[in-house]
């Protein structure tokens, strides 16, 4: 397939449409399913989903131009399960975060005049302008996911499809000060990293499979994961690189028509924080 038709199926298609006219059905295994499980753990209560790799499931960002809860963004987008995804500004509703969607950049954190002009992050604002995505790619009659810093290039031969950023990348190590997320010399801990959290995650396993978790706090209030934590946890599930999305109240997850919340308000509530950005697991049109 030649470059400019695949720019032109970039820009103009959906990603159905987009993954049916670049991969073939043959490198496809529709047999493979999503697994889901569910762990109470003494702190929290994780529930994980692993998209298999080469099978009929997507993993894509959908961005919304107001803030959504997930389940608003699955009214939008059908999706089989979605997770919320990369930080913004609650004030303003713009993002913090890279989002490229069909080779499209559709979210720039450099428009963000709250975060560019904030006077308190700016030793920090080229480390945040730099953090870590979760990439898929086009590679020839390929797709392939990937979690790499925002600098990263394309690899030669792919084409950049789809980019969420967020961040720190917590395996195969984690860059919490790389990312301007930790600074010990002046006290800073943007993400409380070494406190439990709700927090949410994604990871790709060696084979290319993708994993989505979402760390909810037990409904008494408070417990959680810890960022070293979260990763030696993702670890477990056979994750060799992983991400950490936006945590705390934004941490949510929607599977088959159910949404879950992370972060136990009072009296034992959930909050039901509406976000930005997400990551959506569809399911390619076999007739296509």
């Amino acid at each position: 397939m030649g470059l400019g038709i695949l720019l032109f199926i970039l820009r103009s298609s959906s990603h159905s449409v987009l993954m049916s006219a670049i991969v073939p059905k043959e490198t496809l295994t529709p047999e493979k399913t999503i697994q889901y499980e569910e762990r109470t753990l003494p702190q929290a209560v994780v529930r994980s989903l692993l998209i298999p790799s080469h099978s009929r499931f997507l993993v894509t960002p959908a961005l919304s131009a107001h803030v959504n809860t997930v389940e608003e963004f699955a009214q939008k987008h059908p999706s089989i399960a979605i997770v919320n995804g990369g930080f913004f500004d609650p004030i303003n509703q713009k993002t913090t975060s890279v989002v490229v969607i069909q080779g499209k950049l559709v979210a720039d954190p450099k428009q963000n005049e709250r975060l560019v002009n904030n006077p308190d992050l700016k030793p920090y604002l080229g480390k945040i302008l730099n953090r870590t995505e979760f990439r898929q790619y086009i590679c020839g009659q390929t797709s392939r996911y990937d979690i790499v810093l925002h600098s990263q290039p394309t690899p030669t031969g792919c084409q950049l499809v789809d980019a969420l950023g967020a961040g720190p990348m917590i395996l195969p190590e984690l860059t919490l000060v790389q990312e301007g997320f930790l600074d010990r010399l002046n006290k800073r801990d943007a993400l409380g990293s070494t406190q439990p959290n709700a927090r949410t995650a994604v990871g790709i396993t060696h084979d290319g499979s993708v994993i989505l978790v979402m760390v909810a706090q037990k409904s008494n209030g408070g417990g959680g994961m810890s960022l070293p934590e979260l990763a030696n946890y993702m670890k477990s599930l056979g994750a060799e690189k992983a991400m950490n999305l936006d945590g705390g109240s934004s941490s949510s997850l929607y599977y088959k028509g159910k949404s879950f919340y992370g972060k136990a308000g009072e009296q034992g509530h959930f909050i039901k924080r509406p976000v930005k950005s997400v990551l959506l697991v569809q399911e390619l049109d076999s007739d296509k």
